[in-house]
């Protein structure tokens, strides 16, 4: 859980379930609260037989989504696979959010590179050209390699409200080892819950193209699976520059993650489970 001040997270559902629907949208300055999320969320897609009985649900609120302790522009978009949380002051994510199954890791789509304008956004969003010749990578949040089981997952990462202004090397490098970590976890545990996003704080942040699309200073990803009767998690803090080859030297307990964000995640746990999962890790859950 998050003190005042900073940030955190709640329990409920599993999976934001790969909404076909269009987009649900909230107003600029509102925060996501748990009704705002019942409202945006229809129904689970993850089976809760398959949930520690003494965590099983009574809301429908995706266990992976997450909701601001301090008030941030956003639009909430439902996409096959993730859900976003836009920023048009930013023109990047505040978050992006998902479930990710052991069978969904075995998927066989090809990866698209076709990126492209939210379709399903009205209003302000980042354009390719705001990439172009920057020296920044158009890096995921949502990563193209967890959406190869659904044509219409994989061509939606690629939509520039999934996209943020990232190191070249970190994408390649940590970012992307994290990533595929994040997948072997899904395989070895039957899924994991993912919430991913850029961390600004910068007074003025630097921004790109003609569109004025914020660089974040860092990024954050963290992890939820199920062990045993109840739940793991981890966190993980990588600064917007090259890394050192060795994703682990980055993580840390959720509740740092939160103190960063402002970002409450697996808020809709019961409060002893959250507060257990988020103090600290083992890290031989995540060898």
């Amino acid at each position: 859980m998050i003190p005042m001040i900073k940030c955190h997270f709640p329990f409920v559902c599993l999976l934001f379930v790969a909404c076909g629907n269009p987009t649900a949208q909230m107003s600029p300055s509102e925060p996501l609260s748990e009704a705002s999320a019942e409202g945006v969320a229809q129904s689970p897609t993850s089976e809760l037989a398959d949930l520690p009985s003494a965590s099983k649900p009574a809301a429908v609120i995706p266990l992976e989504t997450p909701r601001f302790e301090v008030p941030r522009s956003e639009r909430l978009i439902e996409h096959e696979g993730f859900r976003i949380s836009y920023n048009q002051g930013w023109l990047i994510p505040n978050w992006v959010a998902y479930e990710l199954t052991k069978e969904e890791t075995r998927g066989t789509i090809d990866r698209t590179d076709y990126f492209d304008v939210d379709p399903t956004l009205n209003g302000r969003q980042a354009k390719f050209a705001d990439y172009s010749h920057t020296g920044y990578d158009r890096g995921h949040m949502a990563p193209a390699g967890d959406m190869k089981w659904s044509k219409a997952a994989m061509d939606a990462s690629f939509y520039l409200t999934n996209i943020c202004p990232q190191d070249h090397n970190l994408n390649k490098g940590d970012w992307n080892d994290l990533e595929i970590a994040c997948r072997r976890w899904a395989r070895k545990y039957g899924r994991a819950w993912i919430v991913t996003g850029p961390i600004v704080t910068s007074p003025e942040p630097k921004t790109i193209g003609r569109n004025r699309v914020t660089v974040p200073d860092a990024f954050f990803k963290v992890v939820l699976v199920p062990k045993g009767k109840s739940y793991e998690a981890i966190g993980f803090v990588m600064e917007n520059k090259p890394g050192n080859g060795q994703y682990m030297d980055d993580c840390r307990s959720i509740d740092d993650v939160e103190n960063l964000t402002g970002i409450d995640f697996f808020h809709v746990l019961p409060d002893d489970v959250e507060d257990a999962v988020e103090a600290t890790f083992n890290l031989k859950v995540w060898e």
